[in-house]
C-alpha cells in the first residue's frame, strides 16, 4: 500500500509473494503490486494447463464463496504480519513510529497518512505489519490500510493483501470498518494517493490535499475522530526525473494513471553494490509521527460547508504537527507544507 502487503497453506506461493513485495526495497509499491498481480493471474490461468489444474478449480470455488470478505473487514493472518522479513525491511531505512497522543480503543478512527511518497514504506510497515510495534504503541486498536479495489479481484494476490489487514478503497469497505460496534478500528488512508507520488522527491513537502475531502465526509458520517499522520523522510528515498506541471512527461504520467489506476514516477536512487545510481531506495531514516485525534461530530448527511470547515481544521492540525516536529527530523526551519 502501503500494500501492500501469502498463502500459508502453499509454502511456494508464500515465498514467491515475499520476493515480490516491498520487503525487498527497490521498485515503488505501485509497480510491485502491478508485477505481483500479473504473476498471480498468469499462475492461476497457467495451472489450468498443467496436471495441477485442480488447484485453480478449487481456488476458483473458494474465491466465489469468499468474494465479499475484502469489503467486510478483510482476513488478517498474524504470522504474516509478524514475519521477520518486515523487520529486515524496517531496519534497512530504518523506520520508526512516533506516538504523540493516546488513542481511545473504544473508538474507531480515520487516519490520514502524508505524504504518499514513492514507496509508501512507512504506511505499509506501520499498518500492514507489526514491524514497528503498532499494537504495542496503540493497544486495543486494529489497523486497516486502504488499497485500490482492483487488486482484490486478482486470484491468490487478494488473499495475500487480506493477510496484512488491507481493505479495498471504496465507501462500503470503509464504512464496514468504521461502524463496527465497540470501536478499536483504525482506517488508514494515504490521502494523496498515487497522484501525489509524482511530486515525491527529496526536500519536497507538497501534499495533494486541497480538494481531497472524501475522507473528511466519511469520518463525519460515522463520527470517527480524524488523526493526522506525517511521515518525515518518506520523500527522501528516491530521486525523480523532473516532471513539472504542464510538461509532456507529467501529462503522459497523468494519462497513464487515468488508464491504469497507478502512477509511474521515473525514479532512481542507489544500486545494490554502489551508491551512485540504481533502483534500490536510499537508506534514509523515516519517522512517522502520529498526531492527536480531532473530535468529529457525527452527521448522517453533512453539508458542504460543514465538510469544508472540518477539512480546514484538519489541514491546520496537520500543519501544526509538521511545524512542531520538523526540526527534530532535519527539516529546515524555513520549510513549510504546501497544498495543491
Amino acid at each position: 500500500l502501503p500494500g501492500a502487503t501469502a498463502l500459508e497453506a502453499m509454502i511456494f506461493l508464500s515465498k514467491f509473494f515475499h520476493c515480490l513485495t516491498p520487503a525487498k526495497p527497490g521498485l515503488p509499491i505501485d509497480c510491485l503490486v502491478f508485477i505481483s498481480a500479473q504473476c498471480c493471474i498468469v499462475l492461476f490461468i497457467g495451472l489450468f494447463f498443467t496436471r495441477f489444474w485442480l488447484v485453480s478449480v478449487l481456488y476458483a470455488t473458494w474465491w466465489l464463496l469468499d468474494w465479499d470478505t475484502p469489503s467486510k473487514g478483510g482476513r488478517r493472518i498474524h504470522c504474516i504480519r509478524n514475519s521477520v522479513i518486515w523487520k529486515h525491511m524496517r531496519n534497512y531505512f530504518p523506520v520508526t513510529l512516533v506516538k504523540t497522543a493516546e488513542l481511545d480503543p473504544s473508538k474507531n478512527y480515520v487516519v490520514g497518512f502524508h505524504p504518499h511518497g514513492v514507496l509508501v514504506a512507512g504506511a505499509f510497515l506501520h499498518f500492514c505489519t507489526e514491524a514497528t510495534g503498532f499494537s504495542q504503541l496503540f493497544p486495543g486498536l486494529t489497523p486497516h490500510m486502504m488499497m485500490l479495489t482492483l487488486w482484490f479481484r486478482v486470484p491468490f494476490f487478494r488473499d495475500y493483501l487480506l493477510s496484512g489487514g488491507l481493505v479495498p478503497s471504496d465507501k462500503d469497505s470503509a464504512s464496514y470498518v468504521l461502524r463496527r460496534w465497540g470501536g478499536g478500528n483504525v482506517l488508514a488512508i494515504a490521502v494523496g494517493g498515487a497522484q501525489e507520488a509524482l511530486d515525491a522527491r527529496p526536500g519536497a513537502f507538497t501534499l495533494l490535499l486541497k480538494n481531497r475531502k472524501g475522507f473528511i465526509r466519511l469520518a463525519m458520517e460515522h463520527g470517527a475522530p480524524l488523526v493526522p499522520v506525517f511521515s518525515f523522510g518518506e520523500n527522501e528515498l528516491f530521486d525523480q526525473v523532473n516532471n513539472p506541471e504542464g510538461s509532456w512527461l507529467r501529462r503522459t504520467q497523468h494519462r497513464l494513471q487515468q488508464i491504469m489506476g497507478i502512477s509511474l514516477p521515473l525514479f532512481h536512487a542507489r544500486g545494490m553494490f554502489q551508491y551512485s545510481f540504481g533502483l534500490l531506495p536510499y537508506r534514509r531514516p523515516i519517522f512517522t509521527v502520529v498526531g492527536k485525534p480531532i473530535k468529529v461530530e457525527k452527521k448522517h448527511n453533512p453539508s458542504q460547508e460543514e465538510v469544508d470547515r472540518l477539512h480546514q481544521t484538519y489541514i491546520e492540525e496537520l500543519c501544526k504537527l509538521f511545524e512542531e516536529h520538523k526540526t527534530k527530523y532535519n527539516v529546515p526551519e524555513d520549510r513549510h507544507l504546501e497544498f495543491i
